[in-house]
C-alpha cells in the first residue's frame, strides 16, 4: 500500500488537529481525541485571538520583527516569516469556516493590540471569545465533513514504528480506562497540545499533560527547546484548577498591575511596564506574590463600566469568584500557559520519524524561540496544520534523513492512572521548573521524576514522565537565563547559549545518569 493511499490518523481534537483534518478533505481522516472534540483543548480557552498583519499600516515584516524580538535571540527567522506571510490566508480560511471575527463599521476586520506587538494586529471575537468561537465553528465544519471520522474517548498511548517509520498507533478506549486497540497507518499527525497541566497552577485543561510529546519522544523523535515554558502573567488567583485567564488584551487596553500598596511595580522593572514581554511581566508578578505584597490587575479606569460587554469571558470568571472587575482590582498570579518546546518539525510539519507529522503546541517549529509573542499560538497551529495537509495530500511523506533516530522497543504494561503521582509531579514541576529556577532545585525535581518512573507503570503516565524528564534535562543543561527559562544561579543571557537546543529521550536519559552521579 502506498503512503498516499494510507488512512491518515490525527491524534488530538483541538485547533491544529481539526484544521488539519478539514484541510485534508475529501481524503479520509480518523481523528482520535481523548475528550469530545473542541473540549479538553487549550485552543477553546484562548481569549485574545490570532495575530495577523491585516490592518492599514501594519506589515508582515513588522510582525516578524516583533516575533523575533519576543523570542529573545533564538527564533528561526525563516519560520517566523513563513508563518507571518500565511497569516492573512489562514484567517480567511477561518472566516469561510464560519468564525465570526469582529469587524468595524466599514466591514473590515477589527484588530486590537497586545504586549510586545508594535501594531494592533490581533484579530478577535467579541473581545475575548476567539478561541471558543473558532473551535465551535471548526467542530461544526468537521461534523459536516463526511471524510472525517471522529473517535472520541480514545487515549493514544504508543506510536508503533518499524525501521524508523510509523506503522500505526495503540490507543485505549473510554478515555484511557478501557481496552487497547491498534490502528494501522503509515501517516500519523500528532496534535495533542502542550504541557501546562504538568504544573500545579496552569491555564490549561487536564488533557494538556504532554502525553503526545512524550509518546513521540519514546518512539525516538527528536525534541527541541524543551526548557522554554511560558507562564501567563495574569491568571486569576482564585484557587481554581485550571486557573481562569485574564487576557493580555486588558493590559493592551491600559489596565495596570499594582501591589497591595497600590504601587505600579512594573514601572521600575521594564520601560514598557505592563506591556513588556510575558516572561518579564510574569517574573515581576511572581516577585510581588512570593514577597508577600500580592499582585492585582486594575481595570477600573481602563475598562470600567464596559467590562461585561468588552470582555465577557473574563467578566464571568471574575463574577463567579465574587469579584466585580469594573470597580475592583483582580488578584492575579503567573500560571503555566504555553510551551515553546516540543517535537522538532520542519517548515512542513515533518518530524524525524518517517510518516510522523506534528502541529500545534506539541511542536517546536522555531517560530517562538525562547518566548512566544502573544496570539502567535493559534496562528502557528493553523499555518502548519495547513502545510501538513498540503504535503500529505500530495503524498509527500518523506522526512529529513539526517534527523532519523530510529525506534525503540517498549512494554505494553497497563495500569490505572495514578492521580496521587500526577499531583506530586505537578507540585514538583512548579517548585523546580517554574517561573524561577536554580540548579539545586532542578536536581531535586529531576530526582523526583526519576523516582516516579520507577514506581509507576501506567502506559499514559510514562509519556507524561518522559516529557517532564526532557524539560528537566534541557533546563539543567542551559546555563543562562533567556525568555521563559530564568535561573537565579545564571541570571544573565550568555552569547554561547544563543541557539536552539535539540535532544532525544535517549540523550536525556544518558544525561540523567551523569547528573545523578554529580549530584
Amino acid at each position: 500500500m502506498s503512503i498516499q493511499s494510507d488512512p491518515v490518523i490525527i491524534i488530538g481534537g483541538g485547533l491544529a488537529g481539526l484544521f488539519c483534518a478539514l484541510k485534508l478533505a475529501p481524503r479520509p481522516v480518523t481523528v482520535l481525541a481523548a475528550a469530545p472534540i473542541g473540549r479538553g483543548a487549550s485552543s477553546a480557552w484562548a481569549q485574545a485571538g490570532i495575530a495577523a498583519a491585516v490592518s492599514e499600516g501594519d506589515t508582515m515584516e513588522k510582525h516578524v520583527a516583533d516575533t523575533v524580538a519576543a523570542g529573545d535571540g533564538i527564533v528561526d527567522e525563516g519560520i517566523a516569516r513563513l508563518m507571518a506571510s500565511e497569516a492573512a490566508v489562514r484567517v480567511h480560511d477561518l472566516l469561510e469556516y464560519g468564525v465570526p471575527f469582529d469587524r468595524d463599521l466599514g466591514g473590515k476586520l477589527q484588530v486590537s493590540r497586545e504586549a510586545a506587538h508594535s501594531e494592533s494586529r490581533i484579530v478577535r471575537v467579541r473581545g475575548d471569545m476567539a478561541g471558543r468561537a473558532i473551535m465551535q465553528a471548526l467542530v461544526k465544519a468537521v461534523e459536516d465533513t463526511p471524510s472525517i471520522r471522529v473517535m472520541e474517548g480514545y487515549v493514544v498511548e504508543d506510536i508503533i514504528t518499524e525501521k524508523g517509520a510509523v506503522t500505526g498507533v495503540i490507543a485505549r478506549t473510554e478515555a484511557g480506562r478501557g481496552k487497547q486497540v491498534k490502528l494501522a497507518s503509515r501517516t500519523v499527525v500528532i496534535a495533542t497540545g502542550g504541557i501546562g497541566h504538568l504544573y500545579a497552577v496552569t491555564t490549561n485543561p487536564s488533557e494538556a499533560r504532554g502525553e503526545g510529546i512524550g509518546m513521540a519522544a519514546r518512539a525516538g523523535a527528536m525534541m527541541a527547546d524543551m526548557e522554554f515554558v511560558q507562564f501567563h502573567p495574569t491568571a486569576l488567583d482564585v484557587n481554581k484548577d485550571p486557573a481562569p485567564l485574564a487576557t493580555e488584551a486588558l493590559r493592551g487596553h491600559g489596565a495596570t498591575l499594582i501591589n497591595r500598596a497600590g504601587e505600579r511595580f512594573m514601572l521600575k522593572i521594564d520601560p514598557d511596564a505592563e506591556l513588556a514581554p510575558r516572561d518579564v511581566v510574569a517574573r515581576g508578578i511572581y516577585a510581588e506574590v512570593t514577597g508577600g505584597r500580592g499582585a492585582w490587575l486594575d481595570c477600573t479606569k481602563a475598562v470600567g463600566t464596559t467590562f461585561a460587554e468588552e470582555f465577557p469571558t473574563v467578566y464571568k470568571y471574575c463574577r463567579d469568584a465574587g469579584i466585580d472587575p469594573a470597580v475592583e482590582p483582580i488578584p492575579v498570579v503567573p500560571a503555566a500557559h504555553y510551551f515553546m518546546g516540543g517535537i522538532l518539525t520542519d517548515e512542513d510539519g515533518r518530524t524525524s520519524i518517517n510518516g510522523l507529522w506534528a502541529c500545534g503546541e506539541c511542536t517546536s517549529t522555531g517560530a517562538h524561540g525562547a518566548n512566544r509573542l502573544a496570539s502567535n499560538s493559534l496562528l502557528e497551529a493553523v499555518v502548519f496544520s495547513a502545510r501538513i495537509a498540503a504535503k500529505i495530500g500530495k503524498g509527500e511523506a518523506k522526512h529529513a534523513e539526517d534527523w532519523s533516530k530510529g525506534s525503540i522497543d517498549r512494554d505494553d504494561l497497563v495500569a490505572e492512572a495514578d492521580t496521587a503521582a500526577m499531583s506530586r509531579l505537578r507540585k514538583t514541576m512548579s517548585a523546580s521548573f517554574g517561573v524561577i529556577r536554580d540548579r539545586e532545585g532542578m536536581l531535586e525535581g529531576l530526582t523526583t521524576i526519576v523516582a516516579l518512573e520507577t514506581t509507576n507503570r501506567d502506559a499514559a503516565f510514562r509519556n507524561v514522565l518522559a516529557t517532564a524528564k526532557l524539560v528537566a534535562v534541557s533546563a539543567l543543561r542551559r546555563q543562562e537565563s533567556r525568555g521563559g527559562h530564568f535561573r537565579t544561579d545564571f541570571p544573565e543571557k550568555r552569547p554561547e547559549w544563543q541557539h536552539r537546543t535539540f535532544l532525544t529521550l535517549a540523550d536525556a536519559e544518558a544525561t540523567v545518569d551523569e547528573m545523578m552521579e554529580l549530584a
